[in-house]
C-alpha cells in the first residue's frame, strides 16, 4: 500500500492554515479537473487531490492524519458518526486512506468489534534517495536516514535518474513487514552531465594547443585519460570519446563529448608574454588587427 503525503500533494507545509489548504486545492483542482485537463492521468491526479483535501480540511481528521499516518503501529478504529459529504465511495478514495478512515480499511484489520485479527503484512513507505553521479555510475553503499532509522542502501552500477530500488521489510511493522521503496535522483555532478547515455564534460585547452594541436588530459567516468586536440580546433567545439558515457542496460555504453573551452593564461610568465606579443605583431603585418 502506498504512503499519501497529503501535504506534498497539496504543495503546502505541515504548518498551512486552513485558509492555505483552501486555497492550494482550489488552484490544483483547476488546473486537474477532467473537465477541463484531458492529459492521461489527470482524473487520477484529480481524485488524489480530493483525497488529500477531505483529510486535511477536517480539523480532526489532519490530527488523526498527523498522529497515524506514519505511525509505527496501526491505528485504532476511526470515530463513530462522521458523515461523508457527497455521494463518496469506497472507489473514491485509496487504500491508504482507507486503512486510516473506514470503508472496510479497519473492519479488514480489526473487525468490527475493534478486536484485532491475526498478523497483517506492514505498510509500504515511498522515499526518494538523492546519490552522486559517480556513485551511481560504479555502484557501492549510501546511508540514508528514514523514520528514525539508519540504512545502508546498495546502489547497483549503472543506476538511473526515476528507477526505484525496493528495500525489502523497512517499510511498516507487521507481520511480515512492510517493503521502502526508493526513487533516485542523480545529483549535479562538477564534472559530468548526463543526458540520455551519453556523458558531457568541457575541457579548457590553452590557446597555442587548440591552434597547434596536442594532447590534454580529461577526466571521464573511469578516471583521467589523454586526449588529442586536432589543429585549430575553436571554442565550443565537441570532441567524443567512444563508450566511455552511461551503461546500457542491453551491454554497451553511451559516449562522452568534451566542448572545447579554449583560454589564455591569467598571469602569463614572461616568457609567454614575450611570444603573445610576437604573435601580435605578426597579426598587426598581416592586417588581422589594427
Amino acid at each position: 500500500m502506498e504512503y499519501k503525503d497529503y501535504y506534498a500533494i497539496l504543495g503546502v507545509p505541515k504548518t498551512a492554515s486552513q485558509e492555505e489548504i483552501k486555497r492550494a486545492y482550489k488552484k490544483l483542482a483547476r488546473k486537474y479537473h477532467p473537465d477541463i485537463n484531458k492529459d492521461p492521468g489527470a482524473e487520477e491526479k484529480f481524485k488524489e487531490i480530493n483525497e488529500a483535501y477531505a483529510v486535511l480540511s477536517d480539523p480532526e481528521k489532519r490530527k488523526i492524519y498527523d498522529q497515524y499516518g506514519t505511525a509505527k503501529a496501526p491505528p485504532p478504529p476511526p470515530p463513530g458518526g462522521w458523515q461523508w459529504e457527497g455521494e463518496a465511495s469506497a472507489g473514491d478514495f485509496s487504500d491508504f486512506f482507507k486503512s486510516l478512515f473506514g470503508f472496510g480499511g479497519f473492519e479488514d484489520l480489526f473487525g468490527s468489534s475493534g478486536v484485532r485479527r491475526g498478523p497483517r503484512r506492514g505498510r509500504d513507505y515511498e522515499a526518494e534517495i538523492e546519490i552522486p553521479l559517480e556513485l551511481a555510475y560504479r555502484g557501492g553503499k549510501q546511508v540514508i536516514s528514514f523514520d528514525g532509522r539508519r540504512i545502508e542502501v546498495t546502489i547497483p552500477p549503472g543506476i538511473r535518474e526515476g528507477q526505484r530500488l525496493r528495500l525489502a521489510g523497512q517499510g511498516g511493522p507487521g507481520q511480515p513487514p512492510g517493503d521502502l521503496y526508493l526513487t533516485v535522483r542523480l545529483a549535479p555532478s562538477t564534472n559530468f552531465r548526463l543526458e540520455g547515455f551519453d556523458v558531457h564534460t568541457t575541457a579548457n585547452v590553452p590557446a597555442p594547443i587548440a591552434v597547434v594541436g596536442g594532447k590534454i588530459r580529461v577526466p571521464t567516468l573511469d578516471g583521467v585519460v589523454e586526449v588529442t586536440v586536432p589543429p585549430r580546433t575553436q571554442s565550443g567545439k565537441k570532441l567524443r570519446l567512444r563508450g566511455k558515457g552511461w551503461p546500457k542496460p542491453g551491454g554497451g555504453r553511451g559516449d562522452q563529448y568534451v566542448e572545447v573551452r579554449v583560454v589564455i593564461p591569467e598571469h602569463p610568465d614572461p616568457e609567454e608574454e614575450r611570444l603573445y606579443r610576437e604573435l601580435a605583431a605578426h597579426l598587426r603585418k598581416k592586417g588581422v588587427v589594427a
